[in-house]
């Protein structure tokens, strides 16, 4: 009685109902994930072409640059000696790509690791030049920091408590 109920009403039976949102929230993971590659391969085309300009500049023996594997969670990324450099695209937490002045301040120490393998005092003035020339040529525009409450409402309390007159001795026993 309840499959004709349904026949008559939909043109289905009534276990028909369910694959359909089934196969709605699949439609909507597979659109998701669709979408994670798009933007994934957007970062990296721009991230490329980027990095060529700046190995262009600063004479690196850039080869390539790829994203790293997903499965990939404790680095930002990473430099070989042959001159490739993989770049974890997304983050950990979310699955979402990074932003990209996050992607750039990697590339560029991964950069700087083309010419100092280290991170001694030479390596870090590079990846500092590398990082001034980024932002004086708009590739590399890093965001304010978030804070959880504008800096207005925020109060700022003293490391040490200040005293206007010495403290006095208590008289317990006298």
């Amino acid at each position: 009685m309840q499959q004709d109920f349904w026949d008559i009403l939909f043109g289905a039976p009534a276990d028909d109902v369910e694959p359909d949102r089934e196969q709605q929230a699949r439609r909507r993971e597979e659109l998701e994930e669709k979408r994670q590659r798009a933007a994934q391969a957007a970062a990296l085309e721009r991230l490329q072409r980027d990095g060529a300009q700046l190995a262009e500049r600063f004479k690196l023996p850039l080869r390539s640059i790829g994203a790293e594997s997903r499965r990939v969670k404790r680095r930002y990324g990473i430099c070989y000696d042959d001159g490739s450099i993989k770049i974890r695209l997304h983050s950990v937490r979310t699955g979402d790509v990074l932003k990209y002045s996050a992607l750039i301040d990697t590339l560029c120490h991964e950069l700087a690791h083309l010419r100092h393998f280290n991170h001694g005092p030479r390596f870090q003035v590079f990846y500092r030049k590398l990082l001034e020339y980024s932002r004086r040529n708009g590739i590399y525009k890093p965001e304010p920091r978030r804070t959880s409450r504008p800096l207005a409402h925020r109060t700022i309390t003293p490391t040490r408590p200040t005293r206007t007159r010495p403290p006095a001795q208590l008289d317990l026993f006298s």
